[in-house]
């Protein structure tokens, strides 16, 4: 049976990256679904969206847009309702139009993709392609066409049954100049890197990372993509509690107690 795929992203149906994915999924299956949503979702992050109705709209064969959804919003709705009694086996999400690299990954919507596929019972693995933003806006996508079927089969190859998603960028470089696949740790910044930046309005402001927080681990992906030329593959565990502490935790007691 030919491996189940449903794609999703966090730039919106129509993106160029989303193409790409496609491109991707297919030279591994010929059993490629798209849920997306329909606009740019940028740093949705898990945003379900609760208490407002949602609408599938279909743009061609196994291809939908959910009008006004997340990408969680998405892969619910592919993995429960569009695929009917068969979901997905593989969760691929993005490629997202630049890099989602070390706490970033927090609020990446096409982190999230990738991981609600995993909660759901599939793989999950989100991909970006890395970009030089002072000296364009515009990705090349070279890196994510040449090397991204062969990242996600070395992905399934390795049988990683454990309860992660992964996370995946690939350098700015030329194809050449790639060094291989590393698999690493993601940075953990000193502090968050989300600031406010102010607009050229009055009494506006955005959400920005003006700058990345220092100083920075050489063996992290942060600092393995970009100066070591190498695709970068990062494991996520879904279950989140810190074991050290837990443990700390379970030796305290209210007072009279």
């Amino acid at each position: 049976m030919s491996l189940r795929i449903l794609l999703t992203n966090d730039d919106g149906v129509d993106a160029p990256g989303l193409a790409v994915m496609l491109e991707i999924a297919r030279a591994l299956s010929d059993d490629v679904w798209i849920v997306a949503p329909d606009g740019n979702q940028s740093g949705a992050g898990h945003r379900f969206t609760f208490g407002r109705e949602l609408s599938l709209d279909e743009r061609g064969p196994r291809r939908f847009a959910v009008v006004g959804g997340s990408p969680a919003d998405c892969v619910v709705a592919g993995m429960t309702h569009v695929l009917g009694d068969r979901p997905a086996d593989l969760v691929l999400s993005g490629v997202n139009a630049g890099q989602n690299l070390g706490d970033i990954v927090n609020c990446s919507g096409t982190a999230a993709g990738a991981r609600e596929g995993v909660l759901q019972g599939a793989i999950g693995i989100a991909m970006s392609q890395s970009m030089d933003f002072e000296v364009s806006h515009t990705p090349n996508w070279s890196n994510a066409r040449r090397f991204g079927a062969e990242v996600v089969q070395a992905i399934l190859a390795a049988k990683l049954e454990d309860d992660v998603f992964f996370n995946v960028n690939f350098p700015f470089c030329a194809e050449t100049e790639v060094t291989g696949l590393a698999a690493v740790a993601h940075q953990r910044f000193s502090r968050s890197p989300i600031r406010h930046y102010p607009s050229d309005n009055a009494g506006k402001f955005f959400m920005a990372i003006p700058e990345t927080p220092m100083p920075l681990d050489p063996a992290a992906d942060f600092e393995v993509l970009r100066r070591g030329n190498a695709i970068t593959v990062t494991p996520f565990a879904l279950q989140q509690t810190h074991q050290a502490a837990l443990a700390r935790l379970g030796t305290i007691a209210l007072k009279g107690q």
